[in-house]
């Protein structure tokens, strides 16, 4: 079966190009050309990936995205002309899979497109928690709980830690977590891994004793388990 690929792309030159490919690798494909199409098209049938452009008319992509992620965690890729640090930070921190900025190649996107959905693709039958010490790490309902306590935190964050927590003990580079959280080239940039698990360790440090987010200077990070076990 053929997946369904949204393209959300105001620029028809752009967008019939993309649509031209991706057929071509045997997706089909709908257009929407506004944001608000773009949502009635996702309402109307869930699509197995959106490509969704930052700035478009009606709802820009920002709002799209946003609007998309109270509900779905349906792969997105944000399509931009920008390509500052700041705007691919935001991207992912509001839940966006990758990010592609124009122009680009066609053999690229295909390529980030198969990469995103081999990501995503999760068995029904397998769990995505993870228990310790009060703490529980839920990519199922996308929930962290500290303490008892429910804490609102962005998806990237909540996958970073994770990752992270799914080895304990394991030390990661930064290098590696932006490929392997993120899943793409960040042009050597590890900041937004600083931005992610300082944030992350506002959130649970101190909470436990039997487990810590440390960083292991000059190589990157680990979640380290005191004792060993989880709870």
């Amino acid at each position: 079966m053929a997946r369904d690929i949204l393209v959300v792309e105001d620029d028809h030159n752009i967008s019939d190009l993309i649509e031209m490919y991706l057929i071509k690798e045997g997706f089909d494909v709908r257009i929407a050309g506004d944001g608000a199409r773009a949502i009635g098209e996702f309402r109307k049938k869930k699509p197995d990936l959106i490509l969704l452009d930052v700035m478009l008319p009606v709802m820009d992509g920002w709002a799209v995205l946003s609007k998309i992620r109270e509900s779905s965690r349906i792969p997105v890729i944000m399509l931009t002309a920008k390509s500052e640090v700041f705007d691919r930070i935001q991207g992912l921190d509001m839940g966006a899979d990758d990010y592609l900025v124009k122009p680009f190649e066609m053999k690229e996107l295909i390529a980030r497109i198969n990469a995103v959905l081999r990501r995503t693709e999760i068995p029904n039958d397998t769990s995505k928690r993870l228990v310790f010490d009060k703490l529980i790490i839920d990519l199922d309902g996308y929930e962290l709980i500290v303490d008892g306590k429910k804490i609102d935190t962005p998806p990237k964050e909540l996958e970073l830690l994770y990752h992270l927590a799914s080895t304990p003990n394991k030390v990661y580079t930064r290098n590696q977590l932006l490929d392997e959280v993120w899943g793409f080239d960040y042009f050597g940039d590890s900041r937004t891994v600083d931005v992610h698990i300082k944030r992350l360790r506002e959130k649970v440090e101190n909470v436990s004793d039997q487990w810590t987010l440390k960083t292991v200077w000059g190589v990157g990070y680990k979640f380290e388990l005191r004792d060993g076990t989880e709870a």
